[in-house]
């Protein structure tokens, strides 16, 4: 029977907090609102744009939440153009995904990214052809609604009970819980452990080599 990791990407596979705390500033400047501290603006990471506005300008209006959305846009896609997008691999991803794929897991990617900047992401790491369903923001509500999750699962033709879901926001085990799947925590990334397990989380892993094996004993080999 099919197995499925699906993946988030920021935070996760990659560390871009960095790059999208910049385009966060630049944004904010841009239309004359102070910008909430560090760790407010890495709580948003993992939702799409809009509702992450949302987040941190929960004063504003739906309209003022798109304009900020597509401000940002506009600065990522600067960033992006002058070489300053950084968003590295983090330690172990690709021992954890040829480990998966060793054991006849099937990959997949659900973000809040752009498919245009997830296609990007991936690319720049030689990763692209090695999921078989990559879902975005551009299809599908915000995490955690769990349209994302399902539509990789339907993707790969893979039961939910077969499915797990990695990534390191409670957003991202809110969706596993909906999708009827199972929320593995990354502990490397944006929100803190007891976040996700308070999300939803089976287990969070300290570390990428972790995740194989919670994967192991939540799926079998």
């Amino acid at each position: 029977m099919t197995k499925l990791a699906i993946f988030d990407c920021d935070g996760t596979l990659v560390d871009s907090g960095a790059t999208i705390h910049r385009a966060l500033a630049e944004t904010f400047e841009l239309h004359g609102i102070a910008l909430p501290p560090p760790a407010e603006c890495r709580k948003v990471i993992g939702l799409s744009l809009t509702q992450a506005m949302g987040a941190l300008v929960p004063d504003a209006t739906q309209s003022d939440h798109c304009q900020l959305a597509k401000t940002y846009k506009g600065c990522f896609h600067r960033a992006r153009q002058e070489g300053r997008v950084e968003e590295p691999l983090f330690d172990g991803i690709l021992d954890l995904l040829d480990s998966l794929e060793s054991d006849d897991w099937l990959l997949a990617v659900a973000t809040g990214k752009s498919d245009r900047g997830l296609r990007l992401c991936l690319e720049n790491h030689g990763l692209h052809a090695r999921f078989i369903s990559l879902q975005t923001a551009d299809r599908h509500p915000s995490k955690p609604s769990p349209h994302m999750a399902l539509a990789a699962m339907a993707d790969a033709g893979a039961a939910p009970g077969r499915t797990v879901v990695i990534g390191d926001t409670s957003f991202d085990m809110a969706m596993a819980v909906a999708a009827g799947a199972t929320g593995i925590g990354a502990g490397w990334g944006y929100h803190e452990p007891h976040e996700l397990l308070a999300a939803g989380a089976r287990a969070v892993a300290d570390d990428p080599a972790g995740v194989a094996r919670l994967a192991k004993d939540v799926i079998g080999g």
